[in-house]
């Protein structure tokens, strides 16, 4: 389970219909749960629409041969939720008939 400071984003992914295609300890030690999805995530309107604590930031990696990621980390708990770099689905995205972004 992620951290109390990324959770309530992995929830709402989930409740989007977006699966995680990845989990666990990917790199380093200093990373404790990394997810990932397979979406582009919006930093700038996810910083909008959540209430993320001061030790999350923004995540990059634009190497090619180690696998492109963006995403957000926390510096506190050393996990993260990673998305893609580029793709025509992004989140959040704009609001269904319902209300619901994704």
């Amino acid at each position: 389970m992620l951290c109390e400071h990324l959770i309530e984003l992995e929830n709402a992914l989930k409740k989007a219909g977006f699966v995680e295609t990845c989990r666990g300890q990917v790199w380093t030690k200093n990373c404790r749960e990394w997810v990932y999805f397979d979406v582009v995530l919006d930093i700038a309107k996810i910083r909008q629409d959540f209430a993320l604590a001061p030790c999350v930031h923004m995540h990059e990696n634009l190497d090619p041969k180690s696998g492109m990621e963006r995403g957000l980390a926390c510096d506190a708990c050393h996990d993260a939720i990673m998305g893609k770099i580029d793709g025509a689905v992004h989140f959040p995205g704009e609001p269904n008939p319902d209300g619901v972004r994704y």
